[in-house]
């Protein structure tokens, strides 16, 4: 049982929890970002580039071996440059939503950090509180 109830602990802790969090959000936003590319942003790319699709663009190393009946026997060998591009796009889609992410976050940061300074340092005593206090202190030598 004290296993279980490490595991327990370990589980509950909130980082676990934030990071959890954070890899099923991940996860669903390489989704929107795989189909943001290959839906939206390939097709155009692809019309202006006379109506390639970037999925279909591969070299052949060597062709498949085919019996005299038509059956494949060993598939082509192909270099997919093609889905190579479109994963590029995505890759640099995500990372400048958290190239962006974590630049808000240290604004964010750098705001709170200044925010409890200003609020932990205490202002200056003002010239009427000085003189007040030399007179205090010259009256208390006497």
């Amino acid at each position: 049982m004290g296993i279980i109830k490490e595991f327990k602990d370990f589980i509950s802790k909130g980082n676990v929890i934030d990071l959890a969090v954070g890899i099923i959000i991940g996860a669903a936003f390489g989704k929107i970002v795989a189909s943001l590319v290959a839906d939206v942003i390939m097709p155009p790319i692809g019309f202006i580039l006379g109506g390639v699709n970037f999925t279909d663009l591969k070299i052949q190393i060597h062709p498949a071996t085919v019996d005299a009946a038509g059956k494949v026997l060993k598939a082509a060998v192909t270099l997919n440059y093609g889905n190579f591009i479109q994963i590029c796009f995505e890759f640099f889609i995500v990372a400048f939503s958290v190239f962006l992410l974590v630049k808000a976050v240290a604004i964010l940061k750098r705001r709170q950090d200044a925010a409890e300074e200003e609020i932990a340092t205490p202002l200056p005593p003002s010239r009427e509180v000085e003189l007040l206090s030399e007179i205090r202190d010259l009256l208390m030598r006497k």
